[in-house]
């Protein structure tokens, strides 16, 4: 993994990861997903009840969800009373999201598009949300401003990424470290060879969320239980139960 400054369209690479790959081993997890009766987040399943990052109450809102994949936190928005919409590029990931929500009876709107060209209008929703999807995948230059535009005035944006201390640590094709790998000025476009990720240090995407308008209101660094569920290829439960590998902004469009 290396992060460089070179600004070339990712979206048909990040594509093909999804279509060809991702979306083979991604299908079979989500009707475990959808199954979940209550709302956790991340890698290490983080209760809703301890993050508390969702609105106290959803009932009628209208939300979207940027980078929807199969569309789980959107099916978990509309048992709370939400009208969701999901938006994700992937046509194999929204088949599966379509497949879920014909065996667990929910509906919503699902689009084909990019997060970082929304095909909704402005001043929309009143929560955009993210786990692992646009706050990953695309570039936050992009989708923010996106974000941003269709949001209503007071609207909250809530996106789940990995933190940038795992981006530092974490080596090509391997398992975070203990040690410092790269520089953390000039942090930000990640390749992975046959993907491209995206992760700002804090004090770029706090300029950046603020410069469209965003005041930050809470960021949860997200850390692994112990014992934990399972480790990952990219990171140990033990590595994250001592520093963050993942975390949670939440940030509210000035009205």
């Amino acid at each position: 993994m290396t992060a460089h400054g070179d600004q070339s369209d990712h979206t048909e690479l990040n594509r093909r990861y999804w279509e060809d790959r991702a979306a083979a081993w991604h299908g079979p997890l989500a009707r475990d997903q959808w199954s979940l009766p209550e709302p956790c987040w991340g890698l290490w399943g983080t209760p809703e009840a301890r993050v508390r990052v969702l609105p106290d109450d959803l009932a009628g809102m209208r939300t979207i969800e940027l980078g929807c994949g199969t569309a789980y936190v959107s099916a978990r928005l509309a048992r709370a009373g939400a009208r969701p919409v999901g938006v994700d590029f992937s046509e194999k990931q929204l088949a599966t999201a379509r497949a879920m929500q014909a065996e667990f009876g929910i509906g919503f709107p699902l689009l084909l598009g990019r997060a970082e060209e929304v095909p909704c209008g402005d001043a929309t929703f009143g929560l955009a949300i993210s786990e692992y999807g646009a706050s990953l995948w695309c570039d936050p230059h992009r989708w923010i401003p996106e974000a941003a535009r269709v949001l209503v005035p007071g609207g909250l944006l809530v996106f789940m990424r990995y933190s940038p201390l795992f981006a530092l640590c974490a080596p090509p094709g391997g398992r975070a470290s203990t040690t410092l790998l790269r520089g953390q000025f000039g942090l930000g476009r990640l390749e992975w060879g046959e993907r491209t990720e995206f992760v700002l240090p804090h004090g770029e995407m706090l300029r950046l969320l603020r410069s469209h308008g965003f005041v930050v209101e809470d960021l949860i660094e997200v850390q692994a239980p112990r014992p934990a569920h399972r480790d990952y290829a990219e990171v140990s439960a033990d590595w994250a139960h001592e520093w963050p590998s993942e975390e949670i902004w939440k940030a509210r469009l000035a009205g």
